[in-house]
């Protein structure tokens, strides 16, 4: 097995919540609160779960966007969470991020040849203008844009498009790992068939690795090796795609894929509704963080914190209930 590119061990991400006249810190948002995980070159893992699990404040604490609270991040073999900022800027072209709105993402008064020179003019990487137009125009064809696109503005170009200009601008400085936050949610279905196979094909022939941030499970089936599930702040099990879809272990796991939509109407499938509201982050439950919405849940559910345990080769569960099975 080759070495990981990107390392996560046990980050935490705790926001503070100010109040009164004087800003006194009244408690902490525990957006993220021990995730561990790896990813490796050419592989895609998918970071899924409901709406403010803290998906996309992981992607965020990857790219150093803020400082993470606790826990390590680590980047080809390199400890990045405790560097400065002027110590880290050289490793940024590493990691680069295709944000989940296309709309937003792009800068109205830049043309798309200068939204793309941008970040290959900040590393140094063209010395002439020729060489800069041709690196444009390479970045447009691996994108499937037509070269006359460099002229334009990003308002004359539809959502899937411009999604494909964000992934060319994430190109551009040849990193290994590209972080996908909800890329493809805001985009309509057929053109998300067509964003998730051009990710695929990038993928395949640069050698990319990908953390697809999601909660579209049928899209995460289709892009990802493995899968990574998330529940207010923790990762509760993580397998690869085809032993998650097929025989999950965690409950929460389980309620997710019930949900997912079955094309064949005569398929018979049950559905497992969850009781009650997801738990506030600020004050987030004693022990498992499910236990006030799993059916299974027993008295240790609500004091003792389940540990991430295997239950078979590659695939991790932490549930109460897992423990003492066989590892298979």
């Amino acid at each position: 097995m080759s070495t990981p590119i990107l390392e996560v061990r046990n980050l935490k991400k705790h926001f503070a919540i100010s109040g009164g006249l004087l800003g006194t810190v009244t408690g902490h948002v525990h957006a993220v609160d021990g995730v561990s995980f790896s990813i490796r070159k050419g592989e895609t893992l998918a970071l899924v779960g409901e709406s403010g699990c803290g998906k996309s404040t992981v992607g965020k604490a990857i790219l150093r966007l803020f400082d993470i609270t606790g826990g390590e991040v680590v980047l080809e073999g390199r400890r990045i969470d405790d560097l400065s900022a002027r110590e880290v800027r050289p490793l940024r072209r590493a990691v680069q991020v295709v944000f989940q709105d296309p709309f937003s993402s792009l800068n109205p008064r830049m043309r798309v040849r200068d939204i793309l020179a941008e970040p290959i003019r900040n590393f140094g990487l063209a010395k002439t203008p020729a060489e800069m137009e041709a690196r444009v125009a390479a970045l447009l064809d691996k994108v499937r844009l037509p070269r006359d696109a460099a002229g334009r503005w990003p308002h004359e170009f539809s959502g899937g498009q411009r999604q494909r200009i964000g992934i060319a601008r994430a190109l551009a400085v040849e990193p290994e790992l590209i972080i996908c936050d909800e890329a493809v949610s805001a985009l309509d279905v057929s053109v998300k068939a067509q964003i998730v196979n051009l990710l695929q094909d990038l993928q395949r022939e640069l050698g990319l690795a990908l953390l697809f941030i999601s909660h579209d499970l049928a899209i995460v089936e289709h892009i990802a090796h493995r899968v990574a599930v998330m529940y207010l702040g923790r990762i509760v099990e993580l397998a690869d795609k085809r032993t998650l879809f097929s025989k999950p272990q965690h409950p929460y796991t389980e309620a997710l894929l019930s949900a997912v939509p079955v094309p064949d109407p005569t398929a018979q499938s049950r559905r497992i509704i969850l009781q009650g509201d997801v738990p506030s982050p600020i004050k987030p439950p004693s022990g498992c963080h499910f236990h006030g919405r799993c059916r299974y849940a027993e008295p240790r559910c609500r004091v003792e914190v389940p540990a991430m345990r295997q239950v078979a080769a590659g695939h991790t569960v932490a549930c109460h209930l897992r423990e003492g099975q066989p590892v298979a």
